[in-house]
C-alpha cells in the first residue's frame, strides 16, 4: 500500500493554509515546560492522536518557528521537513485509511507573536509577569503543532511546568499540580472536544480561586476555576462572583451548560488587547462588566461547543454572543432588545463606539476578507439577523425553543451558515425567512424595515 500526502491546508476561504488534509485528530496530549528566567523559552513535547481518513503516505502538522529536534509516529522515528508553516512528516510506513496513530514532536524554542490580518496579536505574548497563549484564529499553531482549524475538534491534556511561585492556567478541569525542585507542574484536563483557537495557556503570578456550584443543571455539580492578575483582583471579584449566576440564567435560554468545568483568566490591560472565549476559561483584558462576561459566557455554548465550520460562519460565534447581551440586558432592567435593534437601524451610537454607519459595511454572512471576521456587521448585524428572526418567529417560547435546539442538534460539533437557515426553516415551517436571509444575513447596504 503506498497512499498520498494528505493535503496541506483546508481551503479554508479566508485562511487557505490552515488545516490540513489526511487526518482527524482525536486527543492532543502536550507536555510544556516553560522559562522565564531563560528569555521565555518554550520546551514541549506534543502526542497528537490522529486517524487516518485516507491512505496516507505523508501528512502535515502546522507550526509556527519553533525547532523541532524529533517525529515519531507510533514509536518509530520518522522523516520530516519544514516549508512554512508546515511540518511535513513522512511515517515510516503508510497509514491505511481509518487507522489511528500517534505522532510525537519534541520542539523547543521562544514562540513567536503572530499579527493577524486585521492587526491584532496572537500567538504566544509575552506578559508583565509570564506569558499568554492565544489562537484566534491561527495562533495556536505558535506554541504547538496540530490541524489547526475550527473544522478539526479534539480532547486535550495539557502538562506545564513553571517556575516555583508562577502559576499555569488551562482549560478544563486542574487534574494534578506538583512542585519538586523550584518547578510546579499543573495538569488540566479537557474532555470535551475543542477547537485548537479555543486552547489557552496562561502562566503568571495569578490570584486563583477553585470552587463548585450547583446553580446549574449539572448534575454533580460545576467546577468554576478563576485566576486573576493581582493588579485586576479588587476590580473583578464582584462580575466574577456572579459566573454561576450568569451560567444558571444561560442555561435557562441556551439550554444545559456543554462543558465540565467554568471560570475566567483576567489579565492585565495591556498584556491582551481583546477578550476572548477560550474554551470553559474565557480571557479577559482586565477587569470586565458583567455584559462582557455575558457574551463570553454565551460563545461556550456559540462558538465553543458549536464552532463554526469555516471562518466564514464567525458570525455564527459573535452574532449569538452580541444577541445574549441584548437579552441579558432586556432582562435586568436594561434597553429591550427590540430598543437596541431599533437604535442601531436608526444609527445610534452605543457606548463604547457600538453602532453607526459601520454595521452596514458588508453582510455578516460574507465578510469581503480575513481583516473583516472580526468588524462590527459580524457583530451587530449578526445579532439583528437573530432579532429579525425572532420577529418573524413571533413567539419567544418559540423563538427561545429555535435557541436551545441549535446548540443541542450540534453540541460539540461544527456547523456552517447553510446549516443554521435550513435548520430554522425546518423548525419554523410555516414561517417565511426569506426576506431575513436575503436582506439582513446576505444583503448589502442597510435593509429597509418590511
Amino acid at each position: 500500500m503506498r497512499g498520498a500526502p494528505g493535503s496541506s491546508g483546508l481551503r479554508d476561504p479566508y485562511f487557505p493554509k490552515a488545516g490540513n488534509g489526511g487526518y482527524d485528530v482525536t486527543h492532543y496530549g502536550l507536555t510544556l515546560d516553560y522559562d522565564r528566567d531563560g528569555g521565555g523559552r518554550l520546551e514541549g513535547t506534543a502526542v497528537v492522536t490522529a486517524r487516518a481518513t485516507q491512505d496516507l503516505s505523508a501528512f502535515q502538522l502546522d507550526l509556527e518557528g519553533l525547532d523541532v529536534r524529533l517525529v515519531a509516529v507510533d514509536g518509530r522515528e520518522a522523516r520530516w521537513d519544514r516549508a512554512g508553516q508546515e511540518l511535513v512528516v513522512c511515517p515510516p510506513s503508510a497509514l491505511r485509511e481509518g487507522a489511528e496513530f500517534r505522532t510525537t514532536v519534541r520542539y523547543s524554542g521562544r514562540p513567536r507573536v503572530i499579527t493577524d490580518p486585521d492587526g491584532s496579536r496572537e500567538g504566544w505574548l509575552p506578559t508583565a509577569d509570564g506569558a499568554l497563549a492565544l489562537g484566534e484564529p491561527v495562533g495556536s499553531m505558535a506554541w504547538f503543532p496540530g490541524n489547526h482549524h475550527p473544522s478539526d475538534k479534539a480532547a486535550y491534556d495539557v502538562s506545564v511546568t513553571v517556575p516555583e511561585g508562577l502559576r499555569a492556567v488551562s482549560n478544563g478541569v486542574l487534574a494534578d499540580e506538583s512542585t519538586e525542585g523550584g518547578r510546579t507542574t499543573f495538569a488540566w484536563h479537557t474532555a470535551e472536544p475543542m477547537a485548537s483557537y479555543l486552547a489557552t495557556v496562561a502562566v503568571g503570578e495569578f490570584e486563583t480561586r477553585a470552587y463548585e456550584t450547583r446553580a446549574t443543571a449539572a448534575e454533580d455539580g460545576l467546577p468554576v476555576y478563576v485566576a486573576v492578575d493581582p493588579s485586576q483582583a479588587g476590580a473583578s471579584g464582584e462580575v466574577l462572583g456572579r459566573i454561576p449566576e450568569v451560567v444558571a440564567w444561560a442555561e435557562g435560554i441556551f439550554g444545559p451548560y456543554p462543558f465540565s468545568s467554568v471560570g475566567a483568566i483576567v489579565e492585565r490591560p495591556g498584556d491582551a488587547g481583546y477578550a476572548l472565549e477560550t474554551q470553559n476559561r474565557p480571557v479577559f483584558p482586565g477587569a470586565p462588566d458583567v455584559v462582557l462576561l455575558v457574551h463570553e459566557l454565551a460563545h461556550q455554548w456559540y462558538g465553543d461547543s458549536v464552532t463554526p465550520r469555516t471562518w466564514r460562519d464567525m458570525w455564527l460565534n459573535e452574532g449569538f454572543a452580541t444577541y445574549a447581551e441584548w437579552l441579558w440586558q432586556e432582562e435586568h432592567g436594561g434597553a429591550t432588545a427590540q430598543e437596541i435593534f431599533d437604535g442601531l437601524h436608526a444609527g445610534k451610537v452605543f457606548p463604547g463606539g457600538i453602532g453607526g454607519p459601520s454595521i452596514w459595511a458588508f453582510p455578516p454572512a460574507e465578510p469581503p476578507g480575513a481583516e473583516h471576521i472580526s468588524d462590527s456587521p459580524v457583530y451587530q448585524r449578526g445579532a439583528m439577523v437573530l432579532h429579525r428572526v425572532r420577529e418573524t418567529v413571533g413567539d419567544d417560547g418559540a423563538f427561545r425553543a429555535l435557541l436551545r435546539g441549535w446548540a443541542a442538534e450540534h453540541r460539540h460539533g461544527n456547523a456552517a451558515t447553510v446549516d443554521f437557515t435550513a435548520y430554522v426553516e425546518r423548525s419554523v415551517p410555516e414561517k417565511d425567512f426569506g426576506a431575513v436571509w436575503e436582506d439582513w444575513l446576505y444583503g448589502d447596504g442597510k435593509p429597509e424595515r418590511r
